[in-house]
């Protein structure tokens, strides 16, 4: 593999041409997962996974439009709670090469998409009746047939001139805190149980990361490994070096793989593609412990 270059933490891996959780339109991205896996290619990844919220709806175009030379890696990030904190915390899982035919996870996965849904109109209303000036059926149809988020609705302040990016869309006066709803998760052990079950590989995304707000403490992160946790992403834009630097020291002690990704989102967040890479070493070890469905190469 030829590596992506950037400018690696102290302490962190080198810099690999692997990005392991990327977003598109199948969910709160800007790019279709067709101009995903080209941008992909473009930059010089050698893999790439498409791991949209709750869903599996990129998978197909993303193979279908797969440059010569890329690697696709099908997955999916799980909104997730861990309910033994107080107040309960919100977590992400990422799930890698998992049957999405397997019934149960398939059902769990319809249920959450189906309660952002209704979360989404909710806000919207809540909106509307402050007098602003948005449409859910807009954001909806720009939406793309992909998993409705509060980044879309970001998107429509912006367009509406109430706010100037979505970092302040999503400040306490509009969607961080006024307009906040909660959302309907997955218990993080169930999905951890479900993703292996349908033969797929869990990674904690971004377990540390502080600037997005609580942070779940690490005996769940013991506890989950115990339940079959695979592994944690490290490096990744919302972690400081120090706790980029707590997460591999944990990682190490608890046996786990240690991943690094950009977290892309294309116009939503200034994070580019690449920006973060999982080492090859590590990559193939995940690969080896996955039993659903098998990375998609390019001819």
């Amino acid at each position: 593999m030829s590596p992506l270059r950037h400018d690696p933490d102290d302490g962190g891996p080198p810099a690999a041409g692997i990005d392991l959780h990327t977003h598109s339109t199948a969910s709160d991205g800007t790019l279709s997962p067709a101009e995903l896996v080209r941008a992909a290619a473009g930059t010089g990844l050698d893999v790439l996974a498409i791991t949209d919220h709750d869903t599996t709806s990129g998978w197909a175009p993303a193979v279908a439009a797969l440059p010569p030379g890329l690697t696709l890696i099908r997955g999916a990030e799980l909104s997730c709670r861990w309910y033994g904190g107080q107040p309960a915390v919100a977590l992400h899982l990422l799930a890698y090469l998992f049957d999405p035919d397997e019934a149960e996870l398939r059902a769990e996965l319809a249920r959450v998409r189906a309660a952002r849904e209704v979360r989404g109109e909710r806000i919207v209303e809540l909106l509307r009746a402050d007098g602003v000036d948005v449409d859910w059926a807009d954001i909806r149809a720009r939406a793309a047939g992909g998993t409705v988020g509060r980044p879309h609705i970001a998107q429509a302040l912006i367009r509406a001139g109430l706010v100037t990016s979505t970092a302040e869309a999503f400040t306490a006066r509009w969607l961080g805190e006024r307009y906040r709803l909660p959302k309907e998760d997955i218990d993080v052990f169930r999905a951890v149980e479900l993703v292996r079950r349908a033969g797929g590989v869990p990674v904690f995304a971004h377990p540390r990361a502080s600037r997005r707000g609580p942070v779940v403490p690490d005996r769940l992160i013991v506890e989950l490994a115990a339940a079959g946790l695979a592994g944690l992403e490290a490096d990744h834009e919302d972690h400081s070096p120090a706790e980029r630097a707590h997460v591999r020291a944990l990682a190490a002690e608890l046996g786990l793989l240690v991943t690094g990704s950009s977290d892309f989102h294309g116009g939503n967040k200034r994070v580019r593609l690449g920006a973060f890479g999982t080492a090859p070493e590590v990559y193939e070890r995940l690969i080896g412990l996955a039993s659903g469905v098998t990375p998609v190469a390019s001819a």
